[in-house]
């Protein structure tokens, strides 16, 4: 009888810890239980739950930070004990007295550590691991779902002041693309609230970060078409000015198939930066600013285009807009990217720009190249609207 009185506790002790394990919010967080609740909370947001996502989202950045302070306490712990003080700032000294010691929980704190940033980057200081280890503390990665959830309930507000506070801790992402992401994001509820200047200057610090453009930042190759080598005079930030002023110019009095003959550029990050402030500055009348854009944009996304069809024809060269866009039209996959990121609507905007900047027979040759294609819709027949009656057309809207 004793015996199953046990086996009964047992079981009822074995059945409310599996029920409690069912939610995070009931227990101690364990060891990355942050990680899991916010992939939880992705998927809630994936499928339209979206209270359940924030407060899974909060959940998240709440048990990171339990995790991190308890493990910072730890670590300040074992630098208070006086033998410890006695060894002065050294880390190997610490890591020794914690393995002669067991001080397990101090342990634990140091591999986490290490596990997130280099022991090399510590320059062997004891004080410096502490430092960082309060950096973990925060969770960009969660304030930003939490903006994620605002902005598709639609409160711009508390949207875009998560986005700025997870772009604040830019350094702490794991993913570092998600800089940009924000940038983008932050720029288009500018654009819905209409804050225009606002939004001109986010877009323009996803800029700042391509060296061909701005001179300083990350480079990304500007390549020969042939060869696939970046030229010698893109190294410097005069001799880049110089080349974008070079791209110009072939744009402008040679045409728009010479300038894509000439040059390939994979920026795709800034590639809807350029395509969005070149739509406004033609909206505000700045064709000169609106066709650096333009430009940029075009040749970016037809680079990508490019790419992709030597990938499936490894000896196929550019030589006319009209052969490529016969490319696009054979690959689902790129008639899709086309009509999804406004491929006709760019070449259409460079055209006009271009006219607005008395460069008429470079804008004649991309409204041409429109006007024969039946895929370009609205483009096609704006197009040859404006090779009959060629036209500064006023923009009453933001494109």
């Amino acid at each position: 009888m004793k015996g199953i009185k046990v086996l009964l506790f047992l079981f009822c002790a074995y059945s409310v810890c599996a029920q409690t394990s069912g939610d995070l919010r009931s227990y101690g967080p364990g060891p990355h239980d942050w990680w899991y609740t916010l992939e939880r909370g992705k998927v809630m947001f994936r499928q339209g739950d979206y209270g359940r996502a924030l407060l899974a989202f909060e959940d998240a950045r709440r048990l990171r930070r339990t995790m991190y302070e308890r493990m910072e306490r730890n670590f300040i712990n074992l630098l208070s004990i006086r033998e410890v003080r006695r060894m002065g700032d050294s880390l190997d000294w610490v890591e020794r007295f914690i393995q002669e010691r067991r001080y397990a929980d101090a342990a634990d704190a140091l591999e986490e550590l290490y596990y997130r940033i280099p022991r090399g980057s510590f320059n062997n200081s004891a004080s410096a691991a502490l430092n960082a280890l309060g950096t973990l503390k925060d969770y960009p990665e969660a304030e930003y779902w939490i903006g994620e959830t605002y902005l598709v309930e639609g409160e711009l507000n508390l949207a875009q002041g998560q986005f700025q506070k997870a772009l604040a801790l830019r350094q702490f992402f794991e993913n570092p693309g998600l800089a940009t992401d924000l940038l983008y994001k932050i720029a288009a509820i500018c654009r819905t609230r209409q804050e225009y200047n606002q939004m001109e200057r986010v877009l323009q610090s996803i800029l700042a970060g391509d060296n061909l453009w701005s001179g300083s930042g990350s480079r990304e190759a500007l390549r020969n078409p042939q060869t696939g080598i970046i030229p010698p005079q893109a190294e410097s930030s005069a001799a880049l000015s110089f080349t974008r002023q070079a791209m110009t110019r072939t744009l402008e009095n040679n045409g728009i198939e010479r300038f894509i003959t000439l040059y390939r550029y994979g920026s795709t990050e800034t590639v809807e930066a350029h395509k969005q402030l070149g739509f406004y500055y033609y909206a505000s009348g700045r064709h000169s600013r609106a066709q650096e854009h333009l430009m940029f944009a075009f040749l970016v996304q037809n680079t990508i285009i490019i790419d992709e069809v030597i990938r499936h024809t490894y000896d196929f060269a550019f030589s006319a807009l009209e052969a490529l866009a016969d490319e696009i039209n054979r690959y689902p996959l790129l008639s899709e990217y086309a009509e999804k990121n406004d491929y006709y609507k760019i070449a259409y905007y460079l055209g006009t720009s271009l006219y607005g900047n008395g460069k008429t027979a470079s804008a004649m040759g991309i409204w041409n190249f429109l006007a024969a294609q039946n895929t370009a819709g609205e483009w096609q027949a704006r197009a040859r609207g404006q090779l009959r009656n060629p036209h500064v057309e006023q923009a009453l809207e933001m494109p």
